[in-house]
């Protein structure tokens, strides 16, 4: 095979390097913003449908779970349809899907204008269906993106090349909070599935990876996706170890953040700080987190000392949480930026993901690994609830913790270093 990343030729501002890498920065940004969109929306989505304040909180949990479905789901299928079909079409696939759930999603229970024909429908039907759909075009955008990059950009560049499309697509969770806040829930979907396919249009100048495809002239035969990587304890071990370095990320978001209320009112806080305002403060952290953790993977020419340094934190963001927070909210709210700026290590788990996989399952494992942490939540904020019903909830956040950052730790000790690996090789 050919090595087209081995070099570092001299490109130019429109290069096809540059436009892949401008096509998925802003595809995870229209990615991110969707995902965040539907935690701002929801309530006021739920309660102009005509749901009680009990309905909406069963209803919004429900579709919120049908989304995490769809993704996990989603992650499986686009990453095998990655290695077998290209990283491109995965790439603009999965932004068609997304995007035109989000511009049906702005019609659901509509009874005029263009998108009327969508009140025809049960709307909490409509709504769950489009949102699983979305949860399944969410999941593989950033996968195809980063493999992508990965491979058509040279080895000692693909790091900057992919903290780049993370930080970009950060910037998108703010989005979504301006956003749905200044114009309501119908046009902010609108927004976002407009967002989406205007990217079609830089298509014509991204081109496929040179690894996969001089992969599908040589090696024909080669077994791909997910059989070899289910079929190998080695990769699926490598796998796990990735997801679970990457698990106290959304351990952050899904308890200390997602739970605020709940952990602030236990604290002593009245009134508890607002969710909605710590996911902005949160990712505003994580903008320049994901830029920090980035560079200071190429500094190092290390990913896994990188990710080290951030984890470690994270843990001291978590712990300024709960030992600022019950000073009040503003405290709760600082404490939690520092939080995020730390968990910005999530680009540099994907990239190691990239990098530490055969061109065969590559775009597999890279789709799979931040779906998987994502779904990681569910044991987590389950070992949380279990604990804070004996314990309490502060207890609960501190046990939970612990749990997370030792399992984290113990995985990033096994994980080898993938920095400035040549990638132009399969696995057996």
């Amino acid at each position: 095979m050919t090595e087209p990343n081995a070099s570092t030729p001299r490109v130019g501002l429109f290069s096809p390097v540059n436009v892949a890498i401008a096509v998925a920065a802003l595809g995870y940004f229209v990615d991110v913003y969707d995902l965040i969109l539907f935690n701002v929306v929801r309530w006021e989505s739920l309660k102009e449908l005509g749901l009680s304040q009990e309905e909406q909180a069963t209803t919004g949990v429900w579709l919120l779970n049908l989304q995490l479905i769809g993704m996990l789901i989603g992650g499986i299928v686009w990453g095998v349809l990655g290695d077998l079909r290209g990283r491109l079409s995965v790439l603009f696939g999965s932004i068609i899907l997304y995007s035109v759930a989000n511009l049906l999603n702005a019609g659901v229970g509509a009874t005029e204008g263009w998108l009327s024909f969508m009140g025809r429908a049960d709307p909490v039907t409509a709504y769950a269906i489009l949102r699983f759909l979305a949860g399944v075009g969410l999941a593989g955008e950033l996968g195809a993106g980063v493999t992508l990059v990965a491979e058509i950009t040279s080895r000692h560049r693909r790091g900057i090349a992919v903290t780049v499309i993370g930080a970009v697509g950060v910037v998108g969770a703010v989005a979504a909070g301006i956003v749905g806040e200044a114009v309501g829930w119908r046009h902010a979907y609108l927004i976002g599935g407009c967002m989406g396919l205007a990217l079609l249009v830089l298509r014509v100048g991204v081109v496929e990876s040179g690894l996969y495809a001089a992969m599908g002239k040589a090696e024909s035969a080669v077994s791909r996706g997910f059989i070899p990587l289910m079929a190998s304890r080695q990769l699926l071990g490598r796998l796990l170890l990735l997801v679970m370095a990457g698990m106290p990320i959304w351990f952050t978001l899904a308890v200390i953040v997602g739970l605020a209320p709940r952990v602030a009112k236990a604290m002593g806080l009245d009134p508890p700080p607002s969710p909605g305002q710590l996911v902005a403060l949160y990712y505003t952290g994580a903008i320049f987190g994901d830029l920090a953790s980035g560079l200071l993977s190429q500094f190092l020419r290390s990913r896994t000392k990188a990710i080290a340094v951030f984890m470690s934190g994270t843990a001291l963001g978590c712990a300024l949480v709960m030992w600022m927070g019950p000073r009040g909210a503003t405290w709760y709210g600082a404490a939690t930026i520092v939080m995020g700026f730390f968990s910005g290590y999530w680009i540099v788990i994907i990239t190691t993901a990239s990098e530490s996989f055969g061109t065969n399952v590559r775009a597999t494992v890279t789709t799979m690994t931040p779906n998987l942490i994502r779904v990681s939540a569910v044991p987590v904020t389950m070992l949380f609830t279990q604990i804070a019903q004996s314990e309490g909830p502060v207890a609960g956040v501190w046990w939970t913790g612990a749990a997370c950052f030792v399992i984290a730790g113990l995985a990033l000790s096994f994980i080898k270093d993938p920095f400035g690996r040549d990638l132009d090789f399969i696995e057996p």
